[in-house]
């Protein structure tokens, strides 16, 4: 019953369920990286057009995600929330910005009377597109590198610096991460145009833009994966909390746990045969192998940063400051009481793919958009 379950249980079982909304909004942000391609891949109106609508079909997908992921970590760590959202604002208010941009765009795009123009609202979601990916990954680099910040008795939070999160760009590792991200969910972006349109030129001009970005993707994410493999990780004792560094720390977590070094490494496998299914074969399917494979490399990656005696939010000003699982989640009857709500996510998941194969049964092509009275 879930009444007995442990409370070091429920930490974990969370800490699970925010690694596969992380993981799933990844995938979904393919809509922002579709959008960093509309002016390279549609060199007309009428293929923009057909491009923004069938990526309006998915983006509000991508922000329900968000949001539920944010609230799922509020309601689960809100230590954590609490320290970078409050401590890390202008990283996050930069983001809200760009994805309000997204939200206005698709809602006015077409609309008559639009006295800014579609291109206006094109550029913001090129914005949206350009932005959303390469900050959520920088900020999710500080889970491996850390942030400067400390905490005092009463878990207040002490920033340092001005900069309010936006220092992580002085860490290259961080960027890497965020441009791995950004050209990872381009490629998501022209796999899913290929599956999803119905026009020669499109899929012929996405073919060849999914070869430089998938060379693009591999070259920074082999660098942060290298890179963290080497580095020193924040290890905590699981009996007094206290974090110190511990050499290759993130090497011994997979190792250390087969099952998901298992899943990282057929992600890794997938999201490669993924662009070859469309580049090489052409099947059209890659979207499925690559989305797949997203969903279980950021899900690993969030295990290690999170699971076997780690701190998934690391102080470089105050190493005790550092968060874990353990020192920075809900009480243990918050937890229990929100497992009850998280059997609905099979549910929830179902309604999704119902809904995604519905909305998809046909290519979006010229004769839909010239015939349609809404589109975006």
């Amino acid at each position: 019953m879930i009444a007995a379950i442990s409370y070091s249980f429920l930490q974990e079982y969370w800490w699970a369920i925010i690694s596969l909304l992380g993981s799933l909004l990844v995938f979904l942000m393919f809509v922002q990286g579709g959008q960093s391609l509309l002016f390279t891949i549609g060199k007309t109106e009428m293929q923009r057009t057909m491009l923004v609508n069938t990526l309006g079909r998915k983006w509000e997908f991508t922000f329900t995600t968000l949001v539920t992921f944010g609230g799922a970590f509020f309601a689960s760590f809100p230590l954590f929330y609490a320290t970078s959202f409050g401590g890390a604002y202008w990283v996050w208010i930069a983001v809200l910005f760009s994805f309000i941009l997204q939200a206005v765009s698709y809602e006015f795009r077409s609309k008559p009377a639009n006295f800014l123009g579609k291109k206006t609202y094109e550029i913001f979601l090129f914005i949206n597109g350009l932005m959303g990916p390469i900050l959520i990954g920088t900020a999710v680099g500080t889970f491996f590198n850390g942030a400067g910040f400390s905490l005092n008795d009463y878990n207040q939070v002490i920033w340092q610096g001005a900069s309010r999160g936006l220092e992580a760009v002085a860490v290259f590792h961080n960027v890497a991460l965020g441009l791995a991200v950004f050209f990872l969910v381009r490629v998501l972006g022209l796999l899913y145009f290929i599956n999803s349109i119905e026009d020669d030129e499109i899929v012929i001009r996405s073919r060849k833009h999914l070869a430089y970005n998938a060379v693009l993707f591999l070259v920074f994410f082999l660098y942060f994966l290298v890179i963290l493999l080497v580095k020193d990780g924040f290890s905590y004792n699981a009996d007094t909390l206290e974090v110190s560094l511990e050499k290759y720390k993130y090497l011994h977590n997979l190792l250390e746990m087969p099952l998901v070094l298992i899943l990282f490494l057929a992600g890794v496998v997938m999201v490669v045969w993924g662009i070859a299914n469309d580049l090489f074969f052409k099947v059209g399917r890659g979207i499925w192998f690559s989305g797949t494979g997203t969903v279980l490399v950021v899900f690993s990656l969030f295990l290690i940063a999170g699971y076997n005696n780690t701190s998934y939010y690391p102080s470089i000003s105050d190493l005790q400051s550092s968060l874990t699982i353990r020192n920075s989640s809900s009480s243990h009857f918050t937890l229990n009481v929100m497992s009850y709500v998280s059997l609905l996510v099979p549910f929830v998941a179902a309604y999704i793919w119902y809904a995604w194969k519905s909305i998809n049964n046909k290519k979006i092509d010229k004769t839909e958009m010239e015939d349609t009275s809404h589109k975006y």
